[in-house]
């Protein structure tokens, strides 16, 4: 059984977790209004300036561009209840039997180990996770994705600020 320590430990660890990605990754989100600045919306003259603007877009806004593959990821999620429900039934299971099946159990006479109820978690889960379609749903996601972040960063022009960004500053 998990002490309260445990549990202790555990949130202080997630609570890093998340300082650590604030720090890291979301301290570069661009402000809201740069990012969709209708103004700076152009179609480019050839495919090398489309590679050009891409390359820098992608850099400047990597950040904003994780925060949209987040998006599109919870809402692939939200509208197929079917692979919700199958990944849901899987990590509980998997949660549920390390947390409260650590030892074998007697049931109607009948030991049932750990192993066994993983055994049918997988079972009947693999099956479930199979009908719900995941790889349909993560190449819409690797499609859409690239869709949208392709069109941004090859439509929107760099700022003023990409022309000073080789220069070193003294």
């Amino acid at each position: 059984m998990p002490t309260t320590m445990d549990a202790l430990s555990y949130l202080n660890n997630a609570q890093d977790q998340l300082r650590t990605l604030k720090d890291t990754r979301l301290s570069a989100l661009r402000h809201p209004a740069e990012f969709f600045d209708y103004q700076r919306v152009s179609r480019p003259k050839d495919a090398a300036e489309y590679m050009k603007r891409a390359s820098y877009n992608v850099r400047y806004f990597s950040a904003n561009y994780a925060v949209v593959i987040a998006l599109l990821a919870v809402y692939s999620l939200l509208t197929n209840p079917l692979l919700l429900v199958a990944l849901g039934f899987l990590i509980g299971g998997f949660l549920s039997i390390n947390r409260f099946a650590t030892e074998p159990i007697e049931f109607a006479g009948k030991t049932i180990t750990p192993q066994n109820l993983y055994t049918g978690l997988f079972v009947i889960g693999i099956p479930l996770l199979w009908f719900a379609a995941p790889l349909s749903t993560f190449f819409w996601l690797v499609g859409s994705s690239g869709c949208v972040i392709g069109a941004h960063a090859g439509l929107l022009e760099p700022g003023v600020e990409s022309e000073y960004a080789g220069l070193e500053t003294v």
